[in-house]
């Protein structure tokens, strides 16, 4: 799931603190797993196969943990299967295989896997979380989530820059979300009031992921209009000039 991404026109210029955060993150990970994405190579493991396990991984620590209220044990699965997302990439590198193929799964089941975790929120908040409210922004951050990436592919894919990062973006969803609920799932061995972490973690993502759905769209409605006005600039003294030729 990390392979690296063939872009398209100019990329949204992190933050300060977003750009520090994934540097210094990548760079320690990148130095621990090497030696593991290594390993797998020689047995002839390929990075979409391990693209493929984390998925099925974190899918089933959503599916089978959070719908039961488990959420410390599904949070250890997800985040055990998670760091796959850093292996794959890290393979591909080694391998020199970065393809359109490798971006194109790998942004693909990262979509499936976010639906999964909110997915299990949602239904444990219909069952025995008995929440119709907390279910209900699940499900809003779920489809929101899923917007939001796709506001900036469908951007890009015209020929947008899409250059805003937004308030909270894919990374920040999974942590505050797998941090809260891993935290709320001690509640189950006794650590009382912490269970109140992952309502107020799902509320936070939603009106983030609702901000920043709102910022991407204005960001392509500008661009647009930028872009258009500039064809519009290019063809203007061609099309005067033909005007010219047909008066004669």
């Amino acid at each position: 799931m990390g392979q690296p991404v063939v872009s398209r026109g100019r990329t949204a210029t992190p933050t300060l603190g977003k750009a520090m955060l994934n540097k210094y993150a990548r760079a320690f990970f990148t130095r621990v797993l090497t030696p593991f994405a290594a390993f797998l190579i020689r047995r002839g493991v390929s990075p979409d196969t391990v693209t493929l396990i984390g998925t099925a991984g974190v899918i089933a620590g959503a599916l089978v943990f959070y719908p039961r209220g488990e959420f410390f044990w599904g949070t250890v699965v997800i985040t055990l299967f998670v760091f796959s997302d850093l292996v794959d990439g890290n393979m591909a590198r080694q391998l020199g295989r970065s393809s359109r193929w490798g971006a194109f799964l790998d942004s693909t089941l990262d979509r499936v896997a976010d639906g999964a975790i909110f997915g299990g929120f949602a239904l444990w908040y219909a069952g025995g979380g008995n929440d119709n409210v907390l279910c209900a922004v699940s499900i809003f951050c779920l489809a929101s989530g899923q917007v939001v990436s796709y506001t900036k592919a469908r951007g890009e894919s015209i020929g947008l820059p899409v250059a805003v990062n937004g308030l909270v973006e894919r990374a920040e969803r999974l942590v505050i979300s797998l941090v809260a609920a891993g935290l709320a799932g001690l509640h189950a061995f006794g650590v009382p009031g912490i269970d109140v972490l992952l309502p107020v973690a799902l509320w936070l993502v939603a009106v983030g992921s609702l901000v920043t759905l709102v910022q991407r769209v204005v960001t392509v409605r500008r661009e647009s209009a930028e872009a258009e006005a500039a064809d519009r600039a290019a063809q203007g003294p061609e099309n005067a000039s033909h005007g010219s030729e047909a008066a004669t």
